[in-house]
C-alpha cells in the first residue's frame, strides 16, 4: 500500500471493522494547532487559558462562558467554529457519518477550509488501497482549487496554491521572471513515466494532472467517493455530449457547471458553454431505489471551471444531488 496524503490527517484517526474514520483527540488537536487558534502574543489570558484546558483534554467541556470571556471578537469567532465542528464530529458515530450530516444541512455555516480538510481525511481514507497515481491525483479535485491551461492542445489542471507559490517565487527573482512562461509548464505533469514519483511527493500538491487521460482516473475518485459514503454501486463513464434528447437529471460538480446545466435543461444556451471541462454520465446500480424521475435513466455529471479559469470543485454536490428515493449513508 503506498503512503500518500499525511497531511490529511488520516494517521491521527482510528478506523472502524468496516472501514469508516473514528474521532481521537489527536485529530482534535491537530486543529487546535491551526494557527487560527493558536493564541498570538496579544491574546488576552481567557484565550490563553481556553486553548491550554483544549490542549490537554480536546474533549474538556467548553462553552459560552469560555466564549463570552474571550476579549478579540475574531477569536472568539475561531472558537465558535471549531466548537461547533467538534460537537458534529462527536454526536456521529463516525467522520464520514458527521460529513453527511452537515451535507444535508448545508455547509453554509462550515468554513470551505473546514469542509476541505474533512473531504481530505475521508477520501483519503476512501482510497486506501488505491495503488493508481492518475485517480489519486484526480481526487485532489474534490478539496484543492484548479488552475486551468491549455498546452499543445491539452487542458491541464495544476494546483491554484502550488501555481500561486510558483508565480510568488517567479516574481521576487529577477532571473525567473525574464524567462517568462506559464507556471505551470515549470511542474510536472503527472503520466505512466514519473507516476511512481507521486506517492512521495503527493503532500506537496504539484504534479499537474492532464484532463485529457484525467477524466477518466476522474470517474473512478467520483464512483469509490460515492461508494464509500453512500454504499451505493455506480457506474461513472466520461461522454463527449448527452445522448439523451429527453435528459431527466443531471448534478453539476461546481457552481459554474450547475448554472451551466439549468440553462442547458431549460433549453437555452449557456454564454459560458466553453467552460465546460468535462461530462460523465452516471448508472446508479439496479439495487439503488430511485426516485420515479430518474428511474432507469442516467444522470449526467457537469464539471466546468470558473471565469477566472479557477476549478472548484464541489464533492457534497454529488451525494447530496442524487435521485435517491430515501436517505442513505
Amino acid at each position: 500500500m503506498n503512503e500518500f496524503w499525511v497531511s490529511s490527517g488520516h494517521l491521527l484517526l482510528d478506523r472502524s471493522a468496516d472501514g469508516q474514520l473514528l474521532l481521537t483527540g489527536d485529530f482534535l488537536k491537530a486543529f487546535l494547532a491551526r494557527p487560527e487558534l493558536m493564541p498570538p502574543e496579544e491574546a488576552c489570558a481567557a484565550e490563553r487559558a481556553l486553548h491550554a484546558r483544549l490542549l490537554a483534554d480536546p474533549f474538556a467541556c467548553a462553552g459560552g462562558a469560555h466564549l463570552a470571556a474571550l476579549e478579540d471578537a475574531d477569536a472568539r469567532e475561531n472558537w465558535q467554529v471549531f466548537l461547533a465542528l467538534r460537537a458534529a464530529l462527536t454526536d456521529a458515530p463516525t467522520i464520514e457519518a458527521a460529513y453527511m450530516r452537515l451535507v444535508r444541512d448545508g455547509l453554509g455555516r462550515v468554513p470551505p477550509l473546514v469542509a476541505a480538510q474533512l473531504v481530505h481525511v475521508i477520501l483519503r481514507n476512501a482510497l486506501h488501497d488505491c495503488g493508481n497515481a492518475l485517480v489519486a491525483r484526480a481526487a485532489e479535485l474534490f478539496f484543492r482549487p484548479q488552475r486551468v491551461s491549455t498546452q499543445d492542445g491539452r487542458v491541464l489542471l495544476a494546483d491554484a496554491e502550488a501555481i500561486a507559490q510558483h508565480e510568488a517565487a517567479r516574481a521576487a527573482s529577477p532571473l525567473l521572471a525574464m524567462l517568462g512562461g506559464p507556471a505551470t509548464g515549470a511542474l510536472d505533469v503527472l503520466s505512466e513515466a514519473n507516476a511512481d514519483r507521486y506517492w512521495g511527493r503527493s503532500d506537496a500538491f504539484d504534479m499537474v494532472l492532464d484532463l485529457g487521460v484525467g477524466r477518466a482516473a476522474l470517474a473512478e475518485a467520483l464512483r469509490i467517493w460515492l461508494r464509500h459514503l453512500l454504499h451505493v454501486d455506480a457506474a461513472i463513464d466520461p461522454v463527449p455530449r448527452i445522448e439523451e434528447r429527453d435528459w431527466r437529471w443531471f448534478i453539476g460538480l461546481d457552481e459554474d457547471a450547475t448554472r451551466i446545466g439549468n440553462a442547458l435543461w431549460h433549453g437555452e444556451a449557456a454564454a459560458e458553454a466553453e467552460q465546460l471541462l468535462a461530462l460523465f454520465r452516471l448508472v446508479l446500480d439496479p439495487s439503488a431505489s430511485v426516485l420515479d424521475a430518474a428511474r432507469d435513466r442516467p444522470i449526467y455529471l457537469l464539471l466546468a471551471m470558473g471565469a477566472d479559469r479557477i476549478l472548484r470543485l464541489k464533492p457534497q454536490n454529488l451525494v447530496a444531488g442524487l435521485p435517491l428515493a430515501e436517505a442513505v449513508g
